[in-house]
């Protein structure tokens, strides 16, 4: 067996492990990227918790091909790397973050999540969705949002039933 064939063999076997395993997965479209503007990106998306591989199209559609993933494979045309995270939308987040500020160069083409093919339209959608810390911060404070209620309501009372009792002292002095 050739060193070549190999090589592809593991790169296929780790594609396959990624698209079974990840949280989610971003085929990413990228044209007219320079390699600080590639370096960048995936230091940014690193610090997010995101991985940016490039792939060869050929072993992505073999992965593809035998993966257990529902729907269609978008179609996966150009310049294809794949984003992918255990964060169900950080992937996606991040990669609509570097379409923003670089236009055209990054444009995501489709994805799977919940071993389901998603289309680009389903992947803004995605990246729209608030991460999971947000969503924790915003449980905790809608849990919160009755206690302080009750809290302010009290303190209002007794900070009424004050104000009599002064009101009430100034009057006969």
């Amino acid at each position: 067996m050739s060193n070549a064939r190999v090589k592809k063999e593991a790169i296929v076997n780790e594609l396959a492990d990624i698209v079974s395993n990840a949280g989610s997965v971003v085929f990413v479209h990228f044209k007219g990227l320079t390699v600080a503007g590639v370096s960048k990106m995936r230091r940014e998306l690193r610090k997010a918790g995101v991985t940016f591989t490039v792939v060869k199209k050929t072993l992505l559609r073999r992965v593809l091909g035998g993966s257990k993933v529902l729907g269609d494979v978008p179609a996966l045309e150009g310049e294809i790397a794949i984003a992918y995270s255990e964060d169900p939308v950080a992937a996606a987040k991040g990669i609509a973050t570097f379409q923003k500020e670089l236009a055209d160069a990054v444009v995501p083409v489709g994805g799977i999540f919940e071993a389901r093919y998603l289309t680009q339209a389903e992947i803004k959608a995605l990246a729209a969705i608030p991460g999971r810390m947000e969503l924790y911060g915003q449980l905790v404070g809608l849990l919160n949002s009755p206690i302080r209620g009750t809290v302010v309501v009290l303190n209002g009372v007794t900070r009424s039933f004050v104000g009599v009792l002064d009101q009430i002292a100034k009057s006969k002095s």
